[in-house]
């Protein structure tokens, strides 16, 4: 039987900092002297200090990590999420309602997927997709959607608020776009109790489409919650020469999570465990998808019924001479 630890604040805090220590994947990658936040941190904690005091502390030292895959809750309903705060802002950034009533002709939803559906742009050959999950029951459905477009100049692939989800899902949407098979990323999982221990590179590629693949221009709108497997997506879209990103830069939060971990007081957190490399080495983690086209917009945006993402992008199709 396991010996019971013992339910004091301290440690609390040695646990879950120890914890951290010896599994969490991007130290390295983010640049952050774990040791150092350890001497600012464990000198504030004492067991004479509140559960509020304490939830502040460990709060505050993992938003260093700025990294919104790593969260706290305390079972009661309320958690903190590390580095998320730009990624909330931008909620107010964008409506579905505004999008279907005064930018799409017509939408039709996919009931088996969780957030899938399409159109088409009001007045113009262009295609409209939204994707705001990675997750469903028949990703292969893609097909048929891109059946019904394939007639269109165009397709604008929005995956603003894109919350993530499966990475295999996401290669098979990006599948019926795909323009040939290329060296996309590698993946990695922490292995070891050095920040540097990892296992062997896994390769992922993209591949060509068994069916026929939309090879016309695809225009892929990002925000600051574009995230996870949406930014996965994106690695597989970007390395097609036809498709271009407008919007805001991504989340930058690509890993895939630990399973949850709990304290002794039943507070319970998760954070990233891989790190996931572009062909040359680089990391994307805590940067994300820089766009092609920057643009975003604001609440007020929203508020006046303008949606400047996607006007931008059905402006730059006709401006840049990639539809009639």
């Amino acid at each position: 039987m396991d010996k019971e630890e013992p339910l004091t604040q301290k440690n609390n805090f040695e646990i879950f900092w120890n914890d951290f220590d010896q599994h969490y994947s991007l130290f390295t990658i983010r640049d952050i002297d774990w040791n150092k936040l350890y001497e600012t941190y464990r000198s504030q904690v004492n067991d004479n200090i509140s559960d509020e005091e304490l939830w502040n502390i460990l709060s505050n030292l993992i938003a260093h990590l700025d990294d919104s895959h790593t969260v706290l809750y305390d079972g009661n309903g309320n958690s903190y999420r590390s580095g998320y705060a730009l990624n909330e802002q931008s909620t107010t950034e964008i409506s579905e309602d505004l999008i279907i009533k005064k930018y799409l002709d017509f939408i039709t939803r996919i009931p088996s997927e969780d957030n899938l559906s399409y159109g088409k742009i009001k007045g113009k050959n262009i295609g409209y997709i939204y994707l705001g999950t990675m997750d469903g029951q028949n990703p292969s459905i893609i097909n048929e959607v891109i059946n019904e477009l394939n007639d269109y100049s165009a397709i604008i692939l929005d995956v603003r608020q894109n919350t993530g989800g499966d990475d295999r899902y996401s290669a098979r949407i990006a599948q019926v776009f795909s323009d040939g098979a290329h060296f996309i990323y590698t993946v990695q999982t922490r292995n070891g109790i050095d920040h540097d221990d990892f296992d062997k590179k896994k390769e992922y590629h993209t591949y060509s489409n068994k069916e026929s693949s939309f090879l016309k221009p695809v225009i892929v709108l990002t925000d600051r919650k574009t995230i996870s497997a949406g930014e996965i997506f994106l690695l597989h879209m970007k390395s097609f020469e036809h498709v271009v990103q407008i919007g805001d830069t991504t989340a930058g939060d690509f890993s895939t999570t630990s399973n949850m971990r709990f304290l002794p007081n039943a507070w319970h957190y998760k954070y990233s465990i891989q790190k996931i490399l572009l062909p040359n080495g680089e990391s994307l983690d805590g940067i994300g998808h820089i766009p092609d086209v920057y643009i975003k917009n604001t609440e007020s945006d929203i508020r006046s019924s303008n949606d400047k993402v996607l006007e931008k992008a059905i402006q730059y199709l006709f401006d840049e001479s990639q539809i009639d």
